[in-house]
């Protein structure tokens, strides 16, 4: 399925104010890419996925799925949040089933592709464990089966590893390639983290501080499987790095209310401050 944003605008209102969260967004996704948004907090990239999965709906412009605008919320698009949200009185097998079970399936084929879905995200041995007996990766493979089981033609994942580990979260980050490459579903994954950014996708788009609005887009043209170590994938990221620090800084102005600058090794520290050198 291919995804259409055109001149979207969307704002919020908080204490009182309207405070525009995305300005003019206009991007396409192609059916099976894997793309990837980044941006500093607060610039409107959860919103993005929102508007997409049809949970929340544009002031002016348009969102399409198929050349259909999006209306609401479709078994078609799915969401993986950076919280796994399982059910903690029903075990894994029973968390993933729940979808199919809603949806009328049969006992026996729902569980026959339940089973199939945790088999791909490397949990059969925790088919009847609860929630609370799962690490934090452990709840997030569960998260990602009970999606990929609808069968979603298009994947939305809203920093899904951002809570877990580096050794965790980068395993899931190659488990979550060959994934897309076994599936070939459409998936748009948004992240703070560069690396993961450039390591998963295709095209990574960099949005603005808030309001929100597509400043560049990044062809990662490298060839799969990709090693982290790659000199042209750390060039790529030190491209995006420099471009970025001018909205983090931003950000940084915004929130803290106090003149800060990034340094050139991208810590935020104030300017009328001498942290030292040489230390």
């Amino acid at each position: 399925m291919r995804v259409v944003l055109k001149r979207v605008h969307k704002s919020f209102k908080q204490k009182g104010q309207q405070v525009q969260a995305l300005h003019d967004i206009n991007f396409s996704v192609e059916e099976g890419e894997f793309i990837c948004v980044i941006g500093p907090s607060g610039c409107g990239k959860s919103t993005l996925i929102s508007l997409i999965a049809g949970l929340e709906f544009p002031d002016s412009g348009q969102v399409f799925v198929d050349d259909k605008i999006v209306e609401g919320p479709s078994k078609d698009r799915l969401v993986v949040f950076q919280e796994a949200a399982l059910f903690p009185w029903l075990t894994v097998l029973a968390n993933v089933e729940f979808g199919l079970k809603i949806a009328g399936v049969n006992q026996t084929q729902r569980r026959d592709c339940a089973l199939e879905a945790i088999k791909m995200v490397h949990l059969s041995r925790f088919v009847n464990s609860h929630p609370h007996e799962l690490s934090g990766g452990m709840k997030q493979r569960a998260a990602l089966a009970r999606a990929i089981v609808m069968d979603p033609k298009i994947l939305l994942m809203d920093e899904p590893f951002a809570a877990l580990d580096a050794q965790t979260r980068q395993m899931l980050q190659e488990e979550l390639q060959e994934l897309w490459q076994k599936t070939k579903k459409t998936i748009l994954f948004v992240t703070h983290n560069v690396r993961e950014a450039t390591f998963l996708s295709d095209r990574v788009f960099e949005i603005t501080a808030r309001p929100g609005t597509i400043k560049k887009e990044y062809l990662i043209s490298i060839p799969r499987p990709r090693r982290e170590q790659d000199p042209h994938l750390l060039a790529v990221q030190t491209t995006i790095m420099g471009s970025l620090k001018d909205e983090i800084e931003k950000v940084a102005k915004q929130e803290l209310d106090i003149d800060y600058e990034i340094s050139k090794t991208g810590v935020v520290t104030p300017v009328d401050r001498n942290l030292g050198s040489n230390i």
